[in-house]
């Protein structure tokens, strides 16, 4: 699927839920006296959904990928920070969420890693380096892979017809009874 705008994009969207949920998360009174932290583990889960917000519109997919990988190192420094609050003496309903939010920050992990992936093994270079020349390229290519499929499922076909024509030649139905 083509996403038009990052805010469509479901890691978008997951990151932007998780930075709500560690806002409110670390708005408990536990953290006051902290020193940083409340603020720090905020402005990492913030930096997730705005990284990939930047890279989405640079417009080039060198500059998206290095996006994607600030964001992924955003996110495991949110799940370090949790990490931290588990081994200190915080109150039980603080700790009691923070497997959900581990699970959150894992789960965009995996999807930026996919998404970084594939980017990886792409053609293209971004919106940005996109002329009409490149874009005709890039559509020509679509639409030869597409006729390759498009063929070989024709040829698979056909070759399973003909094996079912053997199979039926080689076992022909018994004759007909003419009493009958």
């Amino acid at each position: 699927m083509k996403y038009e705008r990052f805010e469509d994009l479901p890691v978008w969207k997951a990151a932007a839920e998780l930075a709500v949920k560690i806002f409110a998360w670390s708005s408990h009174a536990w953290f006051r006296g902290k020193g940083d932290f409340a603020n720090q583990i905020q402005r990492s889960a913030l930096s997730i959904s705005n990284n990939i917000a930047e890279g989405f519109e640079r417009g080039s997919t060198n500059e998206l990928l290095q996006s994607i990988y600030i964001a992924r190192g955003s996110a495991g420094e949110v799940r370090s920070m949790l990490c931290v609050v588990e081994l200190m003496d915080a109150p039980e309903d603080l700790k009691f969420q923070i497997s959900n939010l581990k699970s959150l920050s894992e789960g965009i992990s995996r999807q930026l890693r996919g998404w970084a992936n594939s980017l990886q093994n792409s053609d293209i270079q971004g919106q940005r380096h996109l002329n009409d020349q490149s874009k005709r390229a890039y559509d020509n290519r679509n639409r030869g892979d597409n006729f390759r499929k498009h063929i070989q499922t024709n040829v698979e076909q056909a070759q399973q017809q003909r094996e079912e024509e053997r199979r039926k030649s080689a076992n022909p139905p018994p004759p007909e009874d003419p009493s009958d």
